[in-house]
């Protein structure tokens, strides 16, 4: 299929990008691609490439941008229950870490997706995968976390691995055991960590060996902050991980300073993840790995306050920025990274070009996906959309509607936004 006639065509060709550079869109001006087997034979100008190869199927794109599919390399995907009536404390006044001392905020989505059955957890999870694909996200990063007990953290991995299988969404694994301290361990922090490190992880490796034989293992991620686990203890959980050849993230950084990010460079993390609270030391460090500095700006705007990742410092210290959605029950449920592009824009002064890089290239590589997806090159897989729209700074501009026309994923075309109809 020959996809031609795209007003501009966004390549983000040439890797992940650092620092300044972040914003190359590889722009071409009526602009085509070429798909064969799921993949990208040719990318070039319309005219050039209706010549070269003039018997192929043809899409037109209808002078719209296209572009690369969305990644989100950050989201809580797989939950049982809501948290509207938490949402309703915060707006209150309560804060989040109260909530959560006083058994609400992580632990009661626990408490409902320990009693979730399977189906439950799938029929509540598809709907949430659908409208990410209808808002343009073509891979997405899934964690588990909601169950902090092995058996159905596994059973969580289980039931993403199911709806991977049936959808045309994309979904890279995280194991997340080490979200928050289980009930059963209040009292005892470090027998939790113990737990997690000695006994979760080495099940996980065995159990996915098992259960995803072929599969690339899981990311293991930790929740290095204040009321969930310090610092030492995010060092035991990651080491070890590290040590079963399970790749690593770490959550580090939202509401306090412990070092987190420094630790995710140290042990070679792909990513650092919120970085709201980051000290220009650990900013510094990020700068000189290959660790992804992925900022979640929902979250804040979820929980109404005002501090945001530091953008601009992490791009002038030469970091590797990327964007997440971070959707999850408690503190931001939202599947568009459309939306998160806006809000980026506007609370980091991210310009639209900087935004889409971070949220396609950039964040291809924080989930070490970048060799195969994130940009529009030649070998690469086809993820792309085709927008409504035939300027690419309608994105951030406009917020708030789906300007994402038709994904086509793995070569094949899906429609997100129907004709109109009349009033008969």
């Amino acid at each position: 299929m020959l996809i031609h006639s795209a007003s501009q065509l966004l390549t983000l060709a040439g890797g992940p990008q650092r620092g300044r550079a972040l914003g190359s869109l590889g722009l071409i001006e009526k602009g085509a691609v070429l798909v064969r087997d799921e993949k990208i034979i040719a990318v070039g100008a319309t005219d050039e490439l209706k010549n070269a190869y003039p018997d192929e199927p043809t899409l037109d794109a209808g002078h719209c941008v296209l572009m690369p599919g969305f990644v989100d390399p950050h989201s809580h995907l797989i939950w049982a229950g809501d948290r509207a009536n938490e949402f309703e404390m915060k707006m209150g006044g309560m804060a989040y870490l109260d909530i959560l001392a006083a058994g609400g905020g992580i632990l009661s989505t626990v408490k409902a997706t320990r009693t979730a059955s399977m189906e439950t957890l799938i029929a509540q999870t598809r709907p949430r995968m659908l409208r990410m694909f209808s808002h343009g996200t073509t891979t997405a990063e899934a964690k588990t976390g909601y169950g902090l007990q092995t058996s159905t953290e596994l059973r969580l991995l289980k039931a993403l691995l199911a709806l991977n299988d049936e959808s045309p969404l994309d979904l890279v694994f995280t194991f997340l055991g080490a979200h928050a301290i289980a009930p059963e361990y209040k009292d005892d922090p470090q027998g939790y960590a113990d737990e997690v490190a000695n006994t979760m992880l080495p099940m996980l490796k065995e159990w996915w060996e098992t259960h995803a034989p072929g599969l690339r293992p899981p990311f293991v991620d930790v929740f290095c902050e204040t009321k969930a686990f310090n610092l030492k203890q995010s060092r035991q959980i990651l080491s070890q991980a590290r040590s079963l050849g399970f790749p690593l993230k770490i959550h580090a950084d939202e509401f306090d300073n412990l070092g987190g990010a420094s630790l995710a460079v140290e042990l070679g993390a792909a990513s650092a993840d919120h970085l709201v609270k980051t000290s220009d030391a650990d900013i510094a460090a990020l700068g000189k790995s290959d660790t992804v500095a992925v900022s979640l700006p929902c979250t804040p705007f979820g929980l109404a306050e005002c501090r945001y990742t530091p953008a601009r410092k992490l791009i002038d210290a030469d970091a590797i920025f990327a964007l997440a959605t971070d959707c999850n029950p408690g503190t931001t449920w939202n599947e568009s990274m459309q939306f998160v592009i806006a809000l980026a824009c506007r609370t980091m002064k991210l310009t639209p070009a900087e935004a889409i890089a971070a949220s396609t290239i950039n964040s291809a590589h924080a989930i070490r996906r970048a060799d195969t997806i994130g940009s529009i090159e030649v070998g690469k897989q086809a993820d792309m959309l085709i927008l409504s729209i035939s300027d690419y700074r309608q994105l951030g501009y406009r917020y708030g509607t789906n300007l994402v026309k038709q994904v086509i994923k793995r070569g094949q075309v899906y429609v997100t936004v129907p004709n109109l109809v009349k009033n008969a």
